[in-house]
C-alpha cells in the first residue's frame, strides 16, 4: 500500500511539471496562477514539499484539469485491446474522456439500417469524426455521406444511425453524458457508448 502511494505521488508531480511544460510555462507562471510561491511549486514538482489535497484542486484548476485526471493511476492509462461486435460488424477502442463526455473509435464494416424503426432516439448530442473511409449517417429520413476527416454533430432526438459506406470505415464518436445514458440503455447496459 505504501508503495502505491508513493507511486502515485511520483505520477502526480510528473504530471504537474508534464502539463505545466506542455503550456509553455514556467514555475512562475504556474505558481502565479496557482497562487503559490515559484519555491513552494518547484519543491512540489521536486518532491521536497508534502502534495496537500488543497494545492491539487488548485493546481488542478490552473492547469485546465480536474482533480480526478490529475490523480488517476496509470494503470488506467492504457487501452490494450478493442472490443470486438462481430455481429454488427464493429470494433470499439475505448478512449478516456471528460467526465460526462465519452469518446469511442470504431470500425464499422456494415451500411446503417435503412429502416427507420432501426434507428436509435436519446436525449443527447453526438460529434464524429471520419478517420478513414466513408460512414453514412441516417438521421431521420436524411442519408448523409461523411468522408474521410469529415465531421459532424447533431442531436440525438432525431432518429439516427451510422454505418460505413464501400468498404469499412473508422470513426471516432463523442457522446455527451446524455447521448451516453441514451445507448447504454439501447444496448442493455453496455459500458462503452456506441455510435450505430
Amino acid at each position: 500500500m505504501t508503495q502505491e502511494i508513493g507511486e502515485l505521488d511520483s505520477l502526480v508531480r510528473k504530471r504537474i511539471r508534464a502539463l505545466r511544460v506542455a503550456q509553455g510555462w514556467s514555475l512562475e507562471e504556474l505558481a502565479t496562477r496557482a497562487n503559490l510561491s515559484q519555491s513552494s511549486l518547484s519543491r512540489i514538482e521536486n518532491g521536497q514539499r508534502r502534495l496537500a489535497l488543497d494545492q491539487l484542486v488548485i493546481l488542478a484548476r490552473a492547469l485546465d484539469t480536474t482533480l480526478d485526471q490529475l490523480v488517476e493511476t496509470a494503470a488506467d492509462d492504457v487501452v490494450t485491446s478493442p472490443v470486438i461486435d462481430g455481429a454488427r460488424g464493429l470494433m470499439r477502442w475505448p478512449v478516456k474522456g471528460d467526465p460526462g463526455m465519452s469518446v469511442v473509435r470504431q470500425r464499422m464494416t456494415e451500411p446503417p439500417p435503412d429502416n427507420p424503426s432501426r434507428m436509435r432516439a436519446h436525449p443527447g448530442r453526438e460529434w464524429l469524426v471520419v478517420l478513414s473511409g466513408t460512414a453514412v449517417l441516417m438521421l431521420g429520413h436524411r442519408r448523409l455521406r461523411i468522408e474521410t476527416n469529415q465531421a459532424a454533430e447533431f442531436p440525438t432526438m432525431m432518429p439516427h444511425a451510422i454505418g460505413a459506406e464501400g468498404g469499412p470505415c473508422e470513426i471516432l464518436g463523442i457522446f455527451d453524458r446524455d447521448a451516453r445514458r441514451g445507448h447504454q440503455r439501447d444496448s442493455g447496459g453496455d459500458r462503452d457508448a456506441q455510435a450505430t
